[in-house]
Protein backbone atom coordinates (compact mmCIF):
# COMPACT_ATOMS: atom_id res chain seq x y z
CA UNK A 1 0.00 0.00 0.00
CA UNK A 2 2.97 2.68 0.69
CA UNK A 3 4.54 1.27 -2.66
CA UNK A 4 1.61 2.02 -3.95
CA UNK A 5 0.72 5.76 -2.46
CA UNK A 6 4.83 6.53 -3.31
CA UNK A 7 4.25 5.77 -6.82
CA UNK A 8 1.05 7.55 -7.65
CA UNK A 9 2.88 10.58 -5.49
CA UNK A 10 5.81 10.21 -7.89
CA UNK A 11 3.73 10.35 -10.35
CA UNK A 12 1.84 13.76 -9.21
CA UNK A 13 4.57 15.26 -9.09
CA UNK A 14 6.50 14.37 -12.41
CA UNK A 15 3.13 15.79 -13.86
CA UNK A 16 2.98 18.76 -11.99
CA UNK A 17 6.57 19.49 -12.74
CA UNK A 18 5.57 18.71 -16.22
CA UNK A 19 2.71 21.51 -16.47
CA UNK A 20 4.69 24.02 -15.02
CA UNK A 21 7.44 23.94 -17.59
CA UNK A 22 4.97 23.41 -20.15
CA UNK A 23 2.75 26.57 -18.45
CA UNK A 24 6.08 28.71 -18.49
CA UNK A 25 7.40 27.79 -21.71
CA UNK A 26 3.69 28.63 -23.48
CA UNK A 27 3.97 32.30 -21.57
CA UNK A 28 7.74 32.57 -23.11
CA UNK A 29 6.19 31.81 -26.86
CA UNK A 30 3.07 34.05 -26.31
CA UNK A 31 4.23 37.08 -24.97
CA UNK A 32 6.10 38.18 -28.13
CA UNK A 33 2.72 37.86 -29.87
CA UNK A 34 0.86 39.78 -27.01
CA UNK A 35 3.21 42.39 -26.78
CA UNK A 36 2.90 43.33 -30.59
CA UNK A 37 -0.66 43.43 -29.84
CA UNK A 38 -0.82 45.32 -26.93
CA UNK A 39 1.61 47.90 -28.42
CA UNK A 40 -0.59 48.32 -31.59
CA UNK A 41 -3.23 49.99 -29.36
CA UNK A 42 -0.81 52.49 -27.74
CA UNK A 43 -0.11 56.27 -29.02
CA UNK A 44 3.09 57.33 -30.58
CA UNK A 45 4.87 58.98 -27.24
CA UNK A 46 3.96 55.70 -25.60
CA UNK A 47 5.84 53.83 -27.96
CA UNK A 48 8.76 56.29 -28.02
CA UNK A 49 9.03 56.11 -24.04
CA UNK A 50 8.65 52.69 -23.98
CA UNK A 51 11.60 52.08 -26.84
CA UNK A 52 13.02 54.92 -27.03
CA UNK A 53 16.94 53.55 -26.09
CA UNK A 54 16.22 49.89 -28.57
CA UNK A 55 15.18 52.97 -31.77
CA UNK A 56 17.88 54.98 -31.37
CA UNK A 57 20.55 52.09 -30.40
CA UNK A 58 19.47 50.74 -34.22
CA UNK A 59 19.26 53.93 -36.08
CA UNK A 60 22.68 54.73 -35.00
CA UNK A 61 24.87 51.79 -35.01
CA UNK A 62 23.41 48.09 -34.84
CA UNK A 63 26.54 46.71 -33.46
CA UNK A 64 25.80 48.64 -30.28
CA UNK A 65 24.33 46.78 -27.00
CA UNK A 66 21.47 48.87 -25.39
CA UNK A 67 22.73 50.09 -21.83
CA UNK A 68 18.87 51.18 -20.54
CA UNK A 69 16.49 49.59 -19.51
CA UNK A 70 13.10 48.68 -21.92
CA UNK A 71 9.68 48.89 -20.01
CA UNK A 72 8.10 46.01 -21.31
CA UNK A 73 4.31 46.71 -20.87
CA UNK A 74 1.37 44.67 -21.66
CA UNK A 75 -1.28 47.31 -20.73
CA UNK A 76 -1.35 50.62 -22.63
CA UNK A 77 -1.55 53.96 -20.67
CA UNK A 78 -4.00 55.37 -23.09
CA UNK A 79 -5.91 53.01 -25.79
CA UNK A 80 -5.30 54.78 -29.20
CA UNK A 81 -6.86 53.26 -32.67
CA UNK A 82 -4.80 56.17 -34.70
CA UNK A 83 -1.92 53.04 -35.54
CA UNK A 84 -4.91 50.80 -37.13
CA UNK A 85 -7.01 53.92 -38.77
CA UNK A 86 -3.55 54.72 -40.68
CA UNK A 87 -3.31 51.27 -41.84
CA UNK A 88 -6.63 50.40 -42.62
CA UNK A 89 -8.39 54.04 -44.12
CA UNK A 90 -5.54 56.53 -44.28
CA UNK A 91 -2.62 54.99 -45.85
CA UNK A 92 -4.16 52.52 -48.89
CA UNK A 93 -0.31 51.28 -49.30
CA UNK A 94 -0.44 49.13 -46.44
CA UNK A 95 -3.51 46.99 -47.65
CA UNK A 96 -2.12 47.15 -51.40
CA UNK A 97 0.46 45.15 -49.94
CA UNK A 98 -1.65 42.85 -47.34
CA UNK A 99 -3.73 41.92 -50.53
CA UNK A 100 -0.21 41.38 -52.67
CA UNK A 101 0.42 38.74 -50.04
CA UNK A 102 -3.20 37.05 -50.31
CA UNK A 103 -2.25 36.92 -54.60
CA UNK A 104 1.04 35.10 -54.22
CA UNK A 105 0.21 32.78 -51.11
CA UNK A 106 -3.19 31.47 -52.01
CA UNK A 107 -1.82 30.05 -55.53
CA UNK A 108 0.97 28.59 -53.85
CA UNK A 109 -1.08 26.70 -51.51
CA UNK A 110 -3.82 25.83 -53.39
CA UNK A 111 -2.17 24.25 -56.63
CA UNK A 112 1.18 23.02 -54.47
CA UNK A 113 -1.49 20.85 -52.48
CA UNK A 114 -3.21 19.66 -55.44
CA UNK A 115 -0.01 18.86 -57.52
CA UNK A 116 1.48 17.34 -54.35
CA UNK A 117 -1.57 15.10 -54.03
CA UNK A 118 -0.65 13.27 -57.17
CA UNK A 119 2.89 13.29 -56.86
CA UNK A 120 2.80 11.94 -54.05
CA UNK A 121 0.18 9.21 -55.30
CA UNK A 122 2.26 7.81 -57.73
CA UNK A 123 5.19 7.68 -55.11
CA UNK A 124 3.21 5.52 -52.65
CA UNK A 125 1.87 3.79 -55.13
CA UNK A 126 4.23 2.41 -57.28
CA UNK A 127 7.81 1.21 -56.69
CA UNK A 128 11.16 1.08 -58.21
CA UNK A 129 14.33 2.38 -58.65
CA UNK A 130 13.68 4.96 -60.63
CA UNK A 131 10.91 6.32 -58.80
CA UNK A 132 13.50 5.72 -55.05
CA UNK A 133 15.89 8.23 -57.40
CA UNK A 134 13.63 10.79 -57.42
CA UNK A 135 11.89 11.01 -54.48
CA UNK A 136 16.19 10.67 -53.31
CA UNK A 137 16.20 14.15 -55.40
CA UNK A 138 13.48 15.25 -53.90
CA UNK A 139 14.28 14.51 -49.97
CA UNK A 140 17.90 16.90 -51.24
CA UNK A 141 15.68 19.35 -52.54
CA UNK A 142 13.26 19.64 -49.13
CA UNK A 143 17.11 19.88 -47.17
CA UNK A 144 18.37 22.65 -49.29
CA UNK A 145 18.06 26.29 -47.51
CA UNK A 146 15.84 28.50 -50.65
CA UNK A 147 18.78 31.40 -50.05
CA UNK A 148 20.60 27.98 -52.08
CA UNK A 149 18.00 27.83 -54.61
CA UNK A 150 17.17 31.65 -55.07
CA UNK A 151 20.55 31.63 -57.96
CA UNK A 152 18.78 29.15 -59.71
CA UNK A 153 15.66 30.14 -59.71
CA UNK A 154 16.73 33.79 -60.81
CA UNK A 155 18.62 32.19 -63.82
CA UNK A 156 15.44 30.00 -64.35
CA UNK A 157 12.88 32.34 -64.49
CA UNK A 158 14.66 34.88 -66.28
CA UNK A 159 14.91 32.69 -68.71
CA UNK A 160 11.10 32.18 -69.00
CA UNK A 161 10.68 35.74 -69.06
CA UNK A 162 8.70 35.71 -66.06
CA UNK A 163 12.04 37.49 -63.72
CA UNK A 164 10.33 40.94 -62.24
CA UNK A 165 6.67 39.37 -62.16
CA UNK A 166 4.61 37.48 -59.61
CA UNK A 167 5.31 34.11 -61.80
CA UNK A 168 8.60 34.18 -60.91
CA UNK A 169 7.73 33.50 -56.80
CA UNK A 170 3.82 31.69 -57.52
CA UNK A 171 5.61 28.54 -60.05
CA UNK A 172 8.90 27.38 -57.76
CA UNK A 173 6.48 27.61 -54.75
CA UNK A 174 3.42 25.23 -56.78
CA UNK A 175 6.65 22.87 -57.41
CA UNK A 176 7.82 23.13 -53.65
CA UNK A 177 8.94 19.49 -52.70
CA UNK A 178 7.93 19.54 -49.21
CA UNK A 179 4.74 18.77 -49.51
CA UNK A 180 4.93 16.02 -51.85
CA UNK A 181 7.42 14.37 -49.47
CA UNK A 182 5.31 14.69 -46.09
CA UNK A 183 1.98 13.55 -48.74
CA UNK A 184 3.93 10.77 -49.31
CA UNK A 185 4.83 9.49 -46.49
CA UNK A 186 1.29 9.60 -45.39
CA UNK A 187 -0.31 7.99 -48.49
CA UNK A 188 2.68 5.09 -47.25
CA UNK A 189 0.86 4.32 -44.55
CA UNK A 190 -2.80 3.40 -46.27
CA UNK A 191 -2.76 -0.40 -45.73
CA UNK A 192 -2.64 -1.85 -49.14
CA UNK A 193 -6.02 -4.40 -48.65
CA UNK A 194 -8.26 -0.85 -49.26
CA UNK A 195 -6.51 -0.81 -52.56
CA UNK A 196 -6.80 -4.02 -53.37
CA UNK A 197 -10.59 -4.34 -52.38
CA UNK A 198 -11.42 -1.46 -55.22
CA UNK A 199 -9.60 -3.15 -57.73
CA UNK A 200 -11.79 -6.18 -56.63
CA UNK A 201 -14.44 -3.76 -56.78
CA UNK A 202 -13.77 -2.46 -60.25
CA UNK A 203 -12.51 0.54 -59.24
CA UNK A 204 -9.52 2.27 -61.36
CA UNK A 205 -6.51 4.88 -60.18
CA UNK A 206 -8.75 7.55 -60.76
CA UNK A 207 -11.58 6.27 -58.83
CA UNK A 208 -9.14 4.96 -55.89
CA UNK A 209 -7.26 8.17 -56.08
CA UNK A 210 -10.58 10.28 -55.57
CA UNK A 211 -12.77 8.17 -53.22
CA UNK A 212 -10.28 6.34 -51.29
CA UNK A 213 -6.52 7.79 -51.41
CA UNK A 214 -8.02 11.75 -50.93
CA UNK A 215 -11.05 10.98 -47.52
CA UNK A 216 -7.77 9.19 -45.48
CA UNK A 217 -5.43 11.50 -46.37
CA UNK A 218 -7.94 14.96 -45.55
CA UNK A 219 -6.38 15.67 -42.21
CA UNK A 220 -3.51 15.67 -43.40
CA UNK A 221 -3.94 17.80 -46.68
CA UNK A 222 -4.97 20.56 -44.33
CA UNK A 223 -2.03 20.13 -42.26
CA UNK A 224 -0.06 20.38 -44.90
CA UNK A 225 -2.10 23.46 -46.24
CA UNK A 226 -1.53 25.24 -43.28
CA UNK A 227 1.99 24.53 -42.95
CA UNK A 228 2.91 25.79 -46.76
CA UNK A 229 0.62 28.90 -46.22
CA UNK A 230 2.12 30.09 -43.04
CA UNK A 231 5.68 29.35 -44.81
CA UNK A 232 5.14 31.84 -47.63
CA UNK A 233 3.01 34.10 -45.87
CA UNK A 234 6.07 35.27 -44.14
CA UNK A 235 8.37 35.02 -47.09
CA UNK A 236 10.89 37.88 -47.62
CA UNK A 237 13.49 36.51 -49.64
CA UNK A 238 11.91 35.61 -52.78
CA UNK A 239 10.05 38.92 -53.63
CA UNK A 240 13.10 40.98 -52.82
CA UNK A 241 15.71 38.94 -55.83
CA UNK A 242 12.74 38.15 -57.58
CA UNK A 243 10.56 41.26 -57.99
CA UNK A 244 11.37 44.45 -59.42
CA UNK A 245 8.33 46.15 -58.60
CA UNK A 246 8.35 47.56 -55.26
CA UNK A 247 3.98 47.87 -55.33
CA UNK A 248 3.85 43.81 -55.86
CA UNK A 249 6.08 43.34 -52.45
CA UNK A 250 3.52 41.64 -49.98
CA UNK A 251 3.28 42.53 -46.76
CA UNK A 252 5.86 40.98 -45.08
CA UNK A 253 8.37 43.02 -46.72
CA UNK A 254 7.31 45.89 -44.87
CA UNK A 255 7.38 44.08 -42.14
CA UNK A 256 11.34 42.80 -42.13
CA UNK A 257 12.52 46.63 -43.38
CA UNK A 258 10.80 49.01 -40.34
CA UNK A 259 11.97 52.56 -39.71
CA UNK A 260 13.00 53.65 -36.67
CA UNK A 261 9.67 56.54 -37.11
CA UNK A 262 7.53 53.40 -38.36
CA UNK A 263 8.13 51.31 -35.46
CA UNK A 264 4.43 52.26 -33.62
CA UNK A 265 2.82 51.86 -37.15
CA UNK A 266 4.22 48.22 -37.90
CA UNK A 267 2.92 46.82 -34.30
CA UNK A 268 -0.85 48.16 -36.20
CA UNK A 269 0.51 46.50 -39.44
CA UNK A 270 2.06 43.10 -37.54
CA UNK A 271 -1.38 42.64 -36.19
CA UNK A 272 -3.29 42.79 -39.07
CA UNK A 273 -0.74 40.54 -40.89
CA UNK A 274 -1.10 37.80 -38.20
CA UNK A 275 -4.72 37.38 -38.10
CA UNK A 276 -5.67 35.41 -41.34
CA UNK A 277 -2.57 32.48 -40.34
CA UNK A 278 -3.82 32.92 -36.69
CA UNK A 279 -7.76 31.94 -37.78
CA UNK A 280 -6.85 29.25 -39.81
CA UNK A 281 -4.41 27.68 -37.33
CA UNK A 282 -7.50 28.48 -34.59
CA UNK A 283 -10.12 26.87 -37.56
CA UNK A 284 -6.99 24.31 -38.68
CA UNK A 285 -5.64 23.24 -34.86
CA UNK A 286 -7.48 19.65 -34.48
CA UNK A 287 -6.65 18.78 -38.16
CA UNK A 288 -3.09 19.80 -37.71
CA UNK A 289 -2.49 17.18 -34.86
CA UNK A 290 -4.88 14.62 -36.76
CA UNK A 291 -2.59 15.11 -40.10
CA UNK A 292 0.75 14.67 -37.76
CA UNK A 293 -0.62 12.02 -36.01
CA UNK A 294 -2.54 9.61 -38.89
CA UNK A 295 -1.39 6.59 -39.67
CA UNK A 296 -3.29 4.35 -42.26
CA UNK A 297 -6.74 5.00 -41.49
CA UNK A 298 -6.21 4.65 -37.60
CA UNK A 299 -5.82 7.90 -35.87
CA UNK A 300 -2.93 7.23 -33.03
Amino acid sequence: MKLHLGRRTRRNIHTAVLFVFAFIAALLFIMPTVLTISNSFMTETEINANYGAMIESASADKKNYISEDLNLKFIPDKVSFEQFSTVLFKSPDYLLKFWNSVILVVPITVFQLLLAAVTAYGFSRYRGKVREIIFFAYIILMLMPYQVTLVPNYMVSKWLGILGTRWAIILPGIFSPFSVYLLTKVMRRIPKAYYEAARLDGAGEVQIFFQICMPLCRSSMLSVGLLVFIDYWNMVEQPLILLDDETQYPLSVFLSQINTGDVGLAFAVAVVYMIPALLLFLYGEEYLVEGITYSGGVKG
